[in-house]
């Protein structure tokens, strides 16, 4: 697959826990801003990966396991979050995607805040 062929995953992700604490990181706003700062960024071929009600405590998420086999398929060029917490919360597994398993397959990861 071609560089720019490849994806612009934007990943959300919102616990019951979370929801609790107000509207600020709704998947709707996660949305919202992952779309602009793509936008802005010139960023195209984007696609939205979400795990809604899921904690971040562990990476077996049917949205996060779904963007999973797409990086490991070599359609994803670029992951981005609005945070490391929407991401996930296991900061040994974080580690290991982004330091080991992304930059081997070459997708550049981004945390926005």
């Amino acid at each position: 697959m071609r560089d720019f062929d490849r994806v612009t995953a934007l990943y959300e992700r919102l616990s019951k826990d979370d929801e609790q604490q107000g509207e600020s990181n709704s998947i709707l706003n996660q949305k919202r801003f992952l779309e602009d700062f793509a936008r802005k960024s010139g960023m195209k071929n984007i696609k939205h990966f979400t795990d809604d009600g899921y904690t971040g405590r562990n990476f077996n998420r049917p949205g996060f396991q779904a963007m999973l086999a797409e990086a490991e398929a070599g359609k994803i060029g670029t992951i981005i979050v609005k945070d490391m917490s929407r991401f996930g919360r296991n900061y040994l597994e974080v580690g290991f995607y982004t330091e080991i398993l992304f930059p081997k397959k070459q997708i550049r990861f981004i945390a926005i805040n």
